[in-house]
Formats: C-alpha cells, sequence, structure tokens
C-alpha cells in the first residue's frame, strides 16, 4: 500500500467508513464540477465602474501604491520613475511579449532590465496579473513559462499590470475566468496577493517583506 493509500485508509477508519460507493464518487465529481458558491459580500456586487474603485481604495488599504495610466505603453517610463523613487534601478522582467516588447530602450540609462527567474536578492520584478479582485483588493497571479512564481515572491519591490478590464467584483468571478481560460487543467500555482508581504507575528509588531516583497506597485491600464 502506497503511503497516499494508507493515509486515505487510516482516514476512513477513523470515520468509521468503507470504501466509497459509485454513486458517492459521482455526487462528489458533480459538486466539484459544479462550483457551487457560498454567500458573496454585497460591497462586490456593483458595476463594474464601482467595482474598479472598491479595488483601488481595497488595494490602497492594503499599503499597495495604485498608478493609473493611460495606456501601456506609458509602462517604461512610469516603472522607472517609481523605481527612481525607491532608490532602485534594477528590474527583472516576466518574459511575456505584452511586456518585453515595449519601449524599454528609452529608459535603460535609468533602469537595467533582466528576463530571467526571481533570485535572492534582486530589487524589483515587473509581472502581468490575471486579474484583480474588488472584494479585498487582491491581485490574481499564476504561474507559467513566461511568468514564473519567484518573480512574485522573490524580489524587493513588486511591480504587476493589471487592466481595469480584468477587475472582478468577488473571488468567485475570478476563479471562473481562471477556468475559462484554462480548460480542463488548472495551472500549478495561483498566487492571490493583497499588499505588500507583513507579518505581525513576532512581539505583535508589523514586519514588512517577512514572506515576500516590501512593496508592491500597481499599475493600472484601461
Amino acid at each position: 500500500m502506497s503511503s497516499r493509500a494508507e493515509i486515505f485508509a487510516n482516514i476512513r477508519r477513523g470515520l468509521r467508513r468503507s470504501e466509497a460507493t459509485d454513486a458517492q464518487r459521482e455526487a462528489v465529481r458533480e459538486r466539484l464540477q459544479s462550483h457551487p458558491r457560498n454567500r458573496i459580500p454585497a460591497r462586490s456586487q456593483h458595476d463594474h465602474p464601482a467595482q474598479v474603485e472598491l479595488f483601488v481604495r481595497m488595494a490602497e488599504e492594503a499599503a499597495a501604491e495604485i498608478v493609473e495610466l493611460d495606456s501601456l505603453e506609458q509602462l517604461p517610463t512610469a516603472a522607472a520613475d517609481a523605481l527612481e523613487q525607491k532608490g532602485q534601478s534594477e528590474l527583472v522582467l516576466a518574459s511575456d511579449p505584452t511586456l518585453t516588447e515595449l519601449g524599454w530602450a528609452a529608459v535603460r540609462t535609468r533602469v537595467e532590465c533582466h528576463q530571467r527567474t526571481g533570485q535572492v536578492g534582486d530589487e524589483a520584478s515587473l509581472t502581468l496579473a490575471f486579474a484583480g479582485i474588488a472584494e479585498t483588493g487582491t491581485l490574481m497571479l499564476y504561474s507559467r513559462p513566461e511568468s514564473p512564481t519567484t518573480l512574485n515572491f522573490l524580489p524587493d519591490t513588486h511591480l504587476v499590470v493589471l487592466s481595469k478590464q480584468d477587475i472582478v467584483g468577488p473571488y468567485e468571478d475570478a476563479w471562473d475566468r481562471l477556468r475559462e481560460a484554462s480548460p480542463g487543467r488548472l495551472p500549478r500555482t495561483v498566487n492571490m496577493i493583497t499588499g505588500p508581504s507583513r507579518s505581525a507575528d513576532i512581539e505583535q509588531k508589523l514586519q514588512m517583506g517577512a514572506h515576500g516583497p516590501r512593496q508592491l506597485v500597481i499599475f493600472l491600464i484601461p
């Protein structure tokens, strides 16, 4: 018996259950496929402009910085400005063409750009968000070859691009969008990021950057 099978067998014995019947297995499959929703907070159930406004307010309350841009083409200059204010000059970009094909050459005297996985000691990273969740001002990102999860957690500053069109109200809507984008197989890792990393576990003193970036900057584009 494998370790996995042994663990499940012990659980069944503890619950005084026998092997599941075909009907029970089918009931579980139906529930997993139906994605039933629990009660959704009323504050997230508004029209889209109100959801964008709520996202910004909740994200700022979580200590994220919001920078609104008129277009994606403004990103290289805006990113260079943000890093300059923080005394940083190196940036690791996700290799997504949406980012890499922008005009980074125009800011090369201000920012040294790299394309690779994140490493301990990196000053800053830049990634794309899959969705923004207005309910709590949370970003949803997922792992893929052109955007490894290390970029979300190892650098000191995390720069994230989020389209207003990708902002939804509750968490359930974000998961529905991800299932539609990844039919039949979800990504290996899905990250929910609400503000910069922090912890008050030790003597109730707030420490920024406890488990990830100390600073989170969200660039909102149309």
